[in-house]
């Protein structure tokens, strides 16, 4: 059991606001989720030719300083470095697959999170309101955000398997639920190069839907042509740059539910982490029906 929160603001008057309305979100899934917590939040890109790699260093003391000064010297392009105790966001002008090869080699003590142009992301192990304060939740701002509390009960409790799971660029998923076949699927995908860094089976759908768009499927198809490919009880909420899509397996068994007005659309696993937004009153409320995707655009 787990807990899933997204929300996507249609009114850009909002945006400034998108962290102080899901923080009580998140909080409300902790029972759902009470061992670890994250998010990914998509901002306003980054300029034209620049990338953001979300790091993260546990509970590695790192000088930021000296790691942007390395950055600098050895990386091509401009770079910027904001630090949230230990989590920063990286904006550099080298290629993002430099940078990635870069930080491996010679930070090994980071772990690159993210990487794309608009999203940012952060997870730890921990309650959901410690992490949310710890790492100041309420003050992001962004067009939208996909959100999760964990409960394991198929892998470790660690940061590495906490949720939102990234693939690609700009794209992340959370999960409700469990697969009965994550390694067939690694199976299918690792001939093609693709490369796991957990055991968790919230990944192996991640990096299943992210290879099908690179492959030229849109999101919807792309999580259409899953239905065939995985197995088991799932809710899944995903984000890119440019929406926010869910969906639950046929037989519907993993809860959800959504609130759509003039200014928002907002997603949880129960109502009471929607119940404190405002006009949610007169909001339209429905539960995703089984095997249909649901996708809203920014």
């Amino acid at each position: 059991m787990c807990g899933i929160v997204g929300l996507l603001l249609k009114n850009p008057a909002l945006r400034p606001r998108l962290g102080e309305l899901m923080v009580p979100m998140l909080v409300g899934m902790t029972e759902r989720g009470p061992d670890s917590a994250g998010l990914a939040v998509f901002t306003d890109p980054a300029a034209d030719s620049m990338y953001k790699l979300s790091l993260y260093a546990g509970s590695h003391a790192v000088n930021w300083d000296a790691f942007l000064s390395s950055v600098r010297a050895a990386l091509p392009g401009e770079h910027e470095l904001r630090v949230v105790t230990n989590h920063a966001v990286l904006t550099t002008g080298a290629p993002p697959a430099l940078a990635e090869q870069w930080i491996e080699a010679n930070a090994p003590e980071l772990t690159v999170l993210s990487v794309g142009r608009t999203i940012d992301l952060y997870k730890e192990v921990g309650a959901p309101a410690d992490i949310a304060k710890r790492y100041d939740f309420a003050k992001l701002c962004g067009t939208h955000l996909v959100g999760h509390t964990r409960m394991a009960t198929e892998s470790a409790v660690t940061p590495a398997h906490a949720h939102p799971f990234t693939a690609g660029h700009d794209f992340c998923l959370v999960h409700n639920g469990s697969l009965s076949n994550p390694h067939l699927v690694r199976r299918k995908l690792e001939p093609f190069g693709i490369e796991f860094e957990t055991d968790n089976d919230t990944e192996a759908a991640c990096r299943y839907f992210e290879w099908r768009m690179r492959e030229g499927d849109d999101l919807k198809t792309a999580v259409q042509r899953g239905f065939e490919e995985l197995d088991g009880f799932y809710t899944f909420l995903m984000g890119t740059d440019e929406e926010l899509a869910i969906v639950r397996d046929a037989f519907a068994c993993k809860p959800a539910i959504v609130a759509e007005t003039d200014d928002y659309v907002a997603i949880a696993s129960e109502f009471r982490s929607l119940a404190h937004l405002p006009g949610v009153h007169k909001a339209k409320l429905f539960e995703p029906q089984p095997q249909e995707v649901y996708s809203w655009k920014v």
